[in-house]
């Protein structure tokens, strides 16, 4: 008589330990890589590739922030008060809808967390700033990008991109890398195409280098509207890119939602007394804007003689399209440049192979620039 086996149970499943893992889109993300800042084996370099004012800033900035070090210990003003009023006056705004952070860059991205989530779409124009993209990632929304046409914003097509899940326009005015800016007719039709829900950020970050009349950084069209926002920068006219200032102009109801999100201490003592005292310093301001002026209108003709294209700028910056053929291309032009000590930027990133942005500087470095390049052209070592 056989004895009946019992079922052999099965070995459970190993349970699978949980993985953390970043938000959706979070990790298609490119990191922005800044411009370069030092080149191996060169004791002296022109830092030309990150647009910043090479004058430096105001005298009475730097005296307000050093005279500010005894007192590094305490927290700022979480409110930036005597910042946002000074900003207001000088530009004839209500300090009310006045917002400051950390870099114009914070805003952009506060605005985006604010108003774009998972699924929707955040258009820009084609070569608008990388931030946007980056932006819209972070938050698992979608970037769109509008064609330009002749290195300029396009509003038909970019009217022509939004969708039902359109929710925050990008446009920055100048744009950067290419110079180019829209006229204020052309910005109210572009906002006089979007729908209520679409919130348009206009980045001004080089507005106060632009002296056309036709051109204003989006003061007006917030004034009349609920849904657009301007943002300004004190990194490039007041020469502050190491402190990261930045501000924005909006609605009430819009400066109430950013307020409730951004950090209740997230711009500097340092970086708000700096900010008073170079935003009060009108006479510095406009010689920094005369000497970009100058030597923009100055290298641009000389790039010029030497057969380069020199896209149109108004800012401190220029685009430059270099030949195709290889050994004269700009990916050699940059190399070359570097190991001279002349920084720029190469534009491959943003889909401009062909060019390279130098940024505007005093008559030394814009000297530097045109010898170096006239040296790469004419293939001497």
């Amino acid at each position: 008589m056989t004895t009946p086996t019992s079922p052999i149970a099965s070995e459970p499943t190993p349970a699978v330990p949980p993985r953390l893992e970043a938000k959706p889109g979070i990790l298609d993300i490119a990191p922005y890589v800044g411009g370069d800042h030092s080149a191996e084996g060169v004791n002296r370099v022109f830092r030309l590739a990150s647009n910043e004012n090479t004058i430096g800033p105001s005298p009475k900035a730097k005296a307000a922030y050093a005279a500010i070090a005894g007192e590094i210990h305490r927290y700022p003003d979480g409110q930036s008060d005597r910042l946002r009023r000074t900003i207001g006056r000088v530009n004839g705004l209500d300090p009310a809808r006045i917002v400051c952070g950390a870099g114009s860059d914070e805003l952009l991205q506060i605005l985006t967390k604010c108003y774009a989530g998972v699924g929707d779409e955040v258009l820009y124009s084609q070569y608008g700033f990388m931030m946007y993209p980056i932006a819209a990632k972070s938050v698992g929304a979608v970037p769109v990008a509008a064609p330009e046409r002749d290195l300029c914003t396009d509003v038909d097509a970019l009217l022509a991109r939004v969708t039902e899940r359109t929710r925050i326009l990008f446009l920055a005015n100048p744009n950067n890398p290419t110079g180019s800016w829209l006229p204020r007719a052309e910005m109210r039709r572009l906002h006089a195409g979007l729908p209520g829900n679409v919130l348009l950020v206009i980045d001004a970050a080089y507005a106060e280098y632009v002296e056309d009349a036709d051109y204003d950084p989006g003061i007006e069209l917030v004034d009349d509207a609920e849904n657009v926002v301007m943002t300004r920068t004190f990194s490039k006219i007041y020469a502050l890119a190491g402190l990261r200032l930045g501000w924005m102009y909006g609605s009430p109801a819009v400066v109430d939602v950013v307020n409730r999100v951004r950090g209740p201490f997230n711009v500097t003592l340092a970086a708000q007394e700096a900010g008073v005292a170079a935003m009060e310093d009108e006479a510095f301001v406009q010689h920094s804007r005369e000497t970009a002026t100058r030597w923009r209108e100055w290298l641009t003709a000389e790039l010029a003689a030497l057969g380069l294209t020199v896209y149109p700028s108004v800012a401190n910056f220029v685009l430059v399209r270099f030949p195709s053929e290889p050994g004269r291309d700009a990916a050699a032009a940059l190399a070359f440049l570097k190991r001279r000590g002349v920084l720029v930027r190469g534009m491959a990133g943003y889909g401009l192979p062909d060019c390279l942005r130098i940024g505007i500087g005093i008559e030394e470095e814009m000297r530097a620039v045109q010898a170096t390049v006239a040296d790469f052209l004419a293939g001497r070592p």
